[in-house]
C-alpha cells in the first residue's frame, strides 16, 4: 500500500517491520503480519477489512506481545476459501495458520473487531483454554439489528468515477458508518478503507444478524473482555446494554468498557483509549 508523500503513513513502517508468513497450502493460504515478541495476541480485523484495520494498535502493542494479524481468508493477500463462507470456516483456516505459527499447545489471546470478533468467537471456542483472554468490540452474533439507522444516507460508487471522486464517497460513508468525528476521517483512514474494499472478495452476509456468536459462547473458557464504541451507530446504547447483558451471562467477570464519543472503528478513532485498555486488559487475563 502506498501513500502520497503528504499522509502521515504508519502502514509503511509497520510493513516494512512486519515478517510477513504464508499460513496453510495452495488455494488456502492466510497472510500473517507478525510483529513483537512475548505472549501472542491475534487481531482479527471487521467486514471489508484487513490488518490495516489495527494501524494504530499494532506498535503499541508489540511492545510487549507477539502481535500476530492476518488478512483473514477472503480478504486482503489471503487466499479465497471455498464456499460457505461462515464463521466457522473461516475460523478454521486461521486455526490452522495458528498451529503452523504457535504450534498446537501454546496459550494465546484473541482481540475481534466487528465481523472479526465473530470469528474470534468461533477460535476462542475451539480453542478452550489455550485462550486466556477473548477481548470483543462492536460484533454482530448477537441476534440483535446490525444494519444502520434507517434514514442514514449512504453515497454509492457509480461506474467511472475518478479517484478523487471514490475517495470522496469513502470519506462521506466512513463519517456515517465507521468514525462517529468526521475530523478524523484523513486521508490514511479514506485509503486504508478504499484498499481494504477493493481486496475483500468475502461478505460477512446474513451471519451478524444470527445468534452464531451466542452459540459458541458456551464453550469458551477465556475471560471475556469488551471494548464498544460510546456512538458507533451499529450499537446503539440500549442495543449495548443487552448486548453486555448477554456476554455476562457467560462471564459475570466480564469487563465492559465504553470509549466516550468514539464510532464502530474505535481502533482507529480513539487509538490511545483502546491501546491502553488492550494492554490492561490483556496483562489483567491470568498471565
Amino acid at each position: 500500500m502506498k501513500f502520497p508523500e503528504d499522509i502521515i503513513d504508519p502502514v509503511s513502517d509497520l510493513e516494512a517491520s512486519a515478517e510477513l508468513v504464508m499460513t496453510g497450502g495452495p488455494g488456502a493460504q492466510v497472510a500473517w503480519h507478525c510483529f513483537g515478541a512475548g505472549r501472542a495476541v491475534v487481531l482479527l480485523h471487521g467486514d471489508f477489512g484487513g490488518w490495516t484495520h489495527f494501524a494504530y494498535n499494532i506498535g503499541p502493542l508489540a511492545k510487549q506481545f507477539r502481535v500476530l494479524v492476518p488478512d483473514m481468508p477472503g480478504y486482503g493477500r489471503s487466499d479465497t476459501p471455498p464456499e460457505p463462507h461462515a464463521p466457522e470456516h473461516l475460523a478454521t483456516l486461521l486455526l490452522t495458520g495458528l498451529d503452523e505459527l504457535l504450534g498446537p499447545d501454546t496459550s494465546l489471546d484473541i482481540v475481534g473487531f466487528s465481523y472479526g470478533g465473530i470469528i474470534a468467537g468461533h477460535m476462542a471456542a475451539r480453542l478452550g483454554r489455550r485462550v486466556d483472554c477473548l477481548v470483543l468490540s462492536g460484533p454482530g452474533g448477537f441476534g440483535m439489528r446490525t444494519t444502520p439507522p434507517d434514514g442514514t444516507e449512504l453515497f454509492a460508487m457509480r461506474p467511472g468515477m475518478s479517484g478523487p471522486e471514490i475517495d470522496a464517497v469513502h470519506r462521506h460513508n466512513l463519517a456515517k458508518l465507521m468514525i462517529a468525528d468526521a475530523h478524523k476521517v484523513d486521508d490514511l483512514a479514506v485509503r486504508i478503507q478504499r484498499d481494504n474494499i477493493e481486496r475483500a472478495r468475502v461478505r460477512c452476509g446474513k451471519y451478524p444478524d444470527t445468534t452464531t456468536l451466542l452459540e459458541v459462547l458456551p464453550q469458551v473458557t477465556a475471560r471475556l473482555c469488551a471494548i464498544w464504541g460510546g456512538a458507533d451507530i451499529f450499537n446503539p446504547p440500549e442495543q449495548r446494554a443487552r448486548q453486555e447483558a448477554a456476554l455476562r451471562r457467560f462471564d459475570p467477570g466480564l469487563d465492559f468498557r465504553v470509549v466516550p464519543g468514539a464510532g464502530h472503528w474505535l481502533f482507529y478513532e480513539a487509538p490511545e483509549i483502546a491501546d491502553a485498555w488492550l494492554v490492561e486488559m490483556l496483562e489483567g487475563a491470568g498471565h
